[in-house]
């Protein structure tokens, strides 16, 4: 039990240091390595942090920093950083740790503040969209652009966008709704899609944008305070596509009927269980997931953004679908502060979406760029024929000089060959994935940027001084506790005639202030400590049965107990045979009492048996001094102190 609490009290009072030649100044040698200044500050700075510092606090800290380094220099030596434990232990760190690395904070918070700003308000809009086919040849593509730009043209001469919208628009909803898209928030497009939404102005029509899918152009019909994200469940009577009068009449009905039940005190998620036609959220009571404006059919979400309040039920309301009742869960209003909390949510629902590639393609090219990436000087043509000759089987030993052992460029001191593109093509091409869309160059371009990633988290250490830092802080530490289990904390709990002696030479030191034996009770609530109380008066000596009976409400210990360590108000006289009040512990809502055996008033040395406990503890730190005495003799320590003096104050 000791060596636990040791452990914990030494290793997060200290850091490590990370090679400090890397980081200027040397503060101290430790056997001729150095040990920066700027390590040092660190270290202290997160064991001491809100207070000023003094020459004392540095030295002081200074004396433990340098113990640290000691112990762990020993560790070193001892090939301890070898065991398989221990790789273990630091493989599962890295990898556990090395992904919040693979991420470029400046780009993800430029996405957080944009989504910030663009969320404080909601986009009416109308759109155009020529369509360009999967696999459009040049003229499809030539014909789409011709298209796109006669509708722009028209809508500069002054055409209205409705008649634009029937005049060039390839969604098929188009001659229904005339190109209204509605309200939408931010998050509901895809993210190049929403950028050309915020990029017009109110009243104003964009320049045709092309997506893999066509040419938009949008127009800005207006916009309003944004209506936040709600959550709601639904209860919906549906019709079939293309349903007659009849069943749509049908299903008006049934929706009637069951808001009529609802009205009158019906359950919703047993309605919900009994008559959605929703398969996605019948079962949970007609719950969906959270959304925002432009997610789902305009009427459906008009209704449910209405509702004034949570619990709040609507009457059916008619979709293409069918008819739908609906209830409010909750409402958020998106944030209008850019709070802690508030951004912090943002930032996790940018992660969750898929404009996170923009932050992630930020992120490659500084990798690219650290990592010293380099390409080989082939031909890529040469290259495409090389891949689709092995992609259809008729696999070439060599072909313009290509083969599989030809380097097609390298990574820091790693070069990727020929055999690896290979593989991965082959692999790429095969997957449903791929569905025959993607060009050989697509996919090397990704295999680059896979390589790139993979060499990047392999060699994180070497690129981000933060990362090799609390690798290493985490790899030390480690060795520390396995150093002083060796070295300490075993010996000292094991070596009886050593603890025997040590005992008879402090034994002076070693005293009970006033104390008593005593039964002590903690119980999970008040309640039960009395019923406790009043099972045990004239039945003390059945206290562990009695116990026993109350399962986990009750715990007990027994023993002897300076007066300090018995829960007792502060002015209570102990005597023996009586019970203490009870006590409220705040930090769990527990409370405690005592059952007063035996009293010694007077200040008692304890017994070899009572102090065992102490004496393994002054061991230890005796153990532990003279070790360091030993290693600072075999690893001479240096400070400079002109260094030290120039220590921030």
């Amino acid at each position: 039990m000791l060596q636990c609490v040791r452990k914990f009290a030494i290793v997060p009072a200290l850091t490590i240091s990370l090679c400090s030649a890397l980081h200027g100044q040397t503060l101290f040698t430790c056997d001729g390595r150095g040990v920066s200044k700027v390590d040092f500050l660190k270290a202290y700075g997160k064991n001491n942090s809100g207070e000023k510092p003094t020459e004392k606090s540095y030295r002081d800290y200074l004396d433990l920093y340098i113990r640290y380094k000691l112990k762990v220099r020993a560790a070193y030596d001892m090939q301890l950083d070898t065991l398989p434990g221990q790789r273990s232990e630091l493989q599962g760190f890295r990898a556990q740790v090395a992904e919040s690395y693979l991420k470029d904070e400046e780009s993800l918070d430029k996405l957080v503040n944009e989504a910030y700003v663009r969320g404080q308000h909601d986009i009416r809009l109308a759109h155009i969209f020529i369509a360009v086919p999967r696999n459009a040849t040049p003229a499809d593509t030539i014909k789409a652009y011709q298209k796109a730009q006669a509708a722009y043209a028209a809508l500069k001469k002054g055409k209205k966008f409705s008649e634009a919208v029937q005049a060039f628009s390839d969604d098929p909803a188009a001659p229904e709704n005339a190109g209204e898209i509605g309200y939408i928030s931010v998050f509901t497009l895809p993210y190049e899609l929403e950028t050309l939404a915020w990029s017009t102005a109110p009243g104003q029509f964009s320049k045709p944008y092309r997506s893999r899918a066509g040419y938009h152009i949008f127009k800005n019909e207006g916009e309003r305070k944004s209506l936040g994200r709600i959550k709601v469940a639904q209860i919906l009577l549906s019709f079939p596509p293309g349903a007659t009068e009849a069943q749509r009449m049908a299903a008006r009905l049934k929706a009637d009927s069951v808001y009529g039940q609802l009205v009158a005190g019906a359950d919703f998620a047993q309605q919900a269980k009994l008559n959605s036609g929703d398969n996605l959220t019948y079962q949970n009571g007609g719950e969906m997931p959270e959304f925002g404006i432009g997610r789902y059919d305009s009427a459906f979400e008009a209704a449910a953004f209405a509702l004034d309040k949570d619990g709040a039920i609507s009457r059916p309301v008619l979709t293409p679908f069918g008819y739908h009742i609906i209830k409010r869960i909750y409402r958020k209003p998106f944030p209008q502060q850019n709070t802690k909390e508030a951004m912090a949510m943002l930032k996790q629902m940018v992660i969750n979406d898929p404009r996170v590639e923009v932050s992630r393609k930020t992120l490659l090219r500084k990798i690219m760029q650290q990592t010293g990436y380099r390409k080989a000087g082939f031909p890529e043509a040469d290259l495409w024929a090389f891949t689709d000759s092995v992609m259809l089987n008729r696999p070439l030993s060599a072909y313009k000089g290509l083969d599989n052992n030809t380097v097609l460029f390298s990574l820091g001191s790693q070069q990727y060959a020929a055999k690896g593109w290979l593989d991965y093509a082959l692999t790429a091409k095969t997957s449903r994935s791929n569905a025959g869309n993607r060009t050989d160059k697509e996919i090397f371009e990704q295999y680059v940027e896979r390589s790139a990633l993979e060499y990047y988290r392999n060699h994180l250490e070497d690129y981000n001084a933060d990362f090799a830092f609390q690798l290493t802080e985490f790899k030390e530490g480690n060795l520390l506790f396995e150093v002083m289990q060796r070295k300490v904390w075993d010996r000292a709990s094991t070596d009886s005639a050593g603890l025997r002696n040590y005992y008879e030479a402090h034994k002076g030191k070693y005293w009970w202030e006033s104390s008593a034996d005593a039964l002590l009770f903690t119980c999970n609530n008040a309640g039960t400590a009395q019923q406790l109380k009043n099972k045990l008066e004239g039945r003390i000596a059945d206290w562990r049965q009695l116990v026993d009976s109350e399962g986990a409400a009750v715990q007990a210990d027994s023993g002897r107990y300076e007066w300090a360590q018995i829960p007792a108000l502060a002015k209570t006289s102990f005597t023996s045979g009586i019970f203490t009040a009870p006590i409220s512990n705040k930090t769990d809502n527990t409370v405690s009492f005592a059952y007063i055996l035996n009293v010694y008033a007077d200040r008692s040395p304890r017994n070899y048996k009572d102090a065992r406990g102490f004496v393994i503890n002054d061991y230890q730190l005796a153990l532990e001094d003279q070790w360091i005495a030993d290693l600072r003799k075999k690893y001479p320590v240096n400070i400079d102190e002109k260094v030290f003096a120039s220590l921030p104050r």
